[in-house]
């Protein structure tokens, strides 16, 4: 029975991210589910990536507690829903859906999903996006890949974030790269600071290249 109930939370999950799918395919929308540890540096990635893109945009942002992230995303002027999951450690397709309402799709080429902070449960949760970004800070150390090797696996991107911290942490950038190597990753690797901009135009040219024309 257990098995059953399982197999039907994910089924109920996979239906609710093909109507998400479907919503925003219909306004011409690419949807990017970042997901990272909690002070991985989503939120700054964010801030740093809108004013730069060139690509109309909005937010989805997820949290546990707090509209602290929104209200930092807000304060750039680009349209945000705030998703405030409680004690659920990633953000349920539910919400993501109904969150789709309070955006104006056809204004934004881009929407970025800000998950929960969190590198285990976000990574098998679909919630309709197109691309799946990992975000990874060199605060982290350089073990990350190894130990949660699904995100990383299933990744579209990853970011490493705060090379600006390279002189001051350990962190061996050829032991992350070989790790995604061992787990089979594909991903495109953008090593860059959201603090310094350092490394951000591969980034956002990565980005540019997803957004669909109109």
């Amino acid at each position: 029975m257990e098995i059953r109930v399982v197999e039907n939370l994910l089924k109920a999950n996979e239906a609710v991210a093909m109507q998400t799918r479907a919503v925003l395919d219909a306004a011409g929308t690419v949807a990017v589910n970042l997901i990272g540890s909690a002070g991985a540096g989503k939120t700054a990635l964010l801030e740093a990536t809108l004013p730069r893109l060139g690509v109309s945009a909005a937010v989805i942002e997820g949290d546990l507690q707090t509209t602290r992230d929104a209200e930092r995303i807000g304060r750039l002027g680009t349209p945000v829903v705030q998703i405030t999951t409680g004690k659920s450690c990633h953000l349920p397709p539910q919400l993501v859906l109904r969150a789709l309402d309070g955006l104006d799709l056809r204004s934004a080429r881009l929407v970025f999903i800000e998950n929960v902070g969190n590198l285990i449960c976000p990574a098998e949760i679909p919630l309709g996006e197109h691309f799946k970004v990992a975000v990874l800070s060199t605060a982290e150390g350089d073990d990350k890949v190894a130990k949660y090797p699904m995100l990383f696996h299933l990744a579209d991107a990853v970011v490493i974030n705060k090379i600006d911290l390279l002189p001051h942490v350990t962190f061996s950038m050829d032991r992350v790269r070989d790790d995604l190597r061992q787990v089979g990753s594909k991903a495109s690797v953008f090593e860059l600071s959201a603090k310094t901009g350092a490394g951000l135009e591969a980034w956002l040219d990565w980005l540019g290249g997803r957004a669909r024309p109109r």
